[in-house]
């Protein structure tokens, strides 16, 4: 007679990793669920026309986007979005409560509303037909609707691309995400010149990871996210303290719009990609309604991003560069350039 398996013999996680896999199906399904729902509210909107949604902000539209008499707004979209967190697909409803804002956000809103329906269509269609896409892709998909992965499966994955390099620390940024508090670590690799971005969380009872400030050279292992743009690390070994770094060479400002370019076609939900800008020089812009940067032969230009405007990051970038030309990093993307780090010739960071 088999005596029973000992806790944590080899039955015991035989049953685990069981368990772990008809969870993740679960949700799976769940998530699957929580598209196709969407993907009928996308053509429930486009069916009822996008007036409704502009109508809605406000007053509620006499035909709601599902033909019930709700309201084709704001309200209507945080119901999806809480629909969605039910489905556990986080990433899903933080796209669909984009969609709730977007019709009382200006004159051109109804091209901005209909551009984002599109990327969550894809987004929903990407999801259901996954089996069907390359594997880099996939892995895009399942991170874009919200099944993450854990850091240390990422370490001890043999498939995981890992680089051993002098990663210098570009920007680090805190921040409020519900009730949780996110840290970005933005880091190159001085030999590779490869972007990362360290991503970690923290709760009432779970302090944040790693603090690196901005201008620190850490020589260590950083592995990388599956993806189709791989960018998320995790952090592995470190072989030595880290040291002040110098300031980092960059690119002009075509060269940077190049790059967002060549992310986004692997992925296409991508917001902004992070870059080093060199001999740039904070300037307003012609109308007088926003500032950019201009490059130091005066051939281009990139507008600042509106979130930073009227605040101390804009203030703070005008003042170290004097008028002159400076080093600066940040992340380049639709709504403009987000600074995030100048040099002076010391780094020195660029609050929101």
């Amino acid at each position: 007679m088999l005596a029973p398996a000992p806790d944590g013999g080899p039955r015991a996680t035989d049953g685990k990793l069981d368990a772990a896999r008809r969870r993740a199906a679960r949700r799976r399904q769940r998530i699957g669920a929580g598209a196709t729902e969407l993907e009928q509210r996308l053509e429930d909107l486009l069916h009822s026309g996008l007036a409704a949604s502009g109508r809605a902000t406000g007053a509620a539209s006499p035909t709601g986007v599902d033909g019930t008499g709700g309201s084709a707004g704001p309200d209507s979209w945080e119901e999806t979005a809480a629909r969605m967190v039910d489905a556990q697909a986080p990433g899903l409803a933080s796209r669909a409560r984009e969609l709730a804002v977007l019709a009382s956000s200006g004159p051109d809103w109804p091209s901005r509303l209909l551009e984002e329906c599109a990327l969550l269509h894809l987004l929903d269609q990407a999801f259901l037909g996954l089996e069907r896409l390359p594997v880099p892709l996939a892995a895009t998909v399942r991170a874009r609707v919200g099944l993450t992965t854990e850091a240390a499966d990422v370490l001890s994955d043999p498939d995981s691309v890992t680089i051993r390099d002098r990663w210098l620390v570009l920007a680090q940024q805190d921040g409020e995400e519900g009730a949780l508090t996110s840290r970005r670590i933005f880091l190159r690799g001085e030999r590779t010149g490869r972007m990362a971005l360290h991503l970690s969380f923290g709760g009432p009872h779970r302090p944040l990871e790693v603090a690196l400030p901005p201008g620190l050279l850490l020589d260590a292992d950083l592995a990388y996210y599956p993806g189709a743009r791989p960018l998320r690390v995790a952090l592995g070994e470190r072989h030595s303290p880290a040291v002040p770094g110098p300031v980092p060479p960059g690119c002009g400002i075509d060269a940077a719009l190049a790059a967002y370019g060549h992310a986004l076609r692997d992925d296409p939900w991508l917001d902004s990609w992070p870059v080093v800008l060199t001999d740039v020089t904070p300037i307003p812009d012609g109308e007088g309604r926003g500032w950019q940067l201009a490059d130091s032969d005066g051939e281009s230009a990139l507008p600042l991003d509106p979130r930073c405007l009227g605040r101390t990051a804009l203030w703070q970038l005008a003042a170290i560069s004097g008028g002159a030309p400076v080093t600066v990093f940040g992340t380049c993307g639709h709504r403009g350039f987000l600074p995030l780090t100048a040099w002076d010739p010391s780094p020195v960071p660029l609050p929101l």
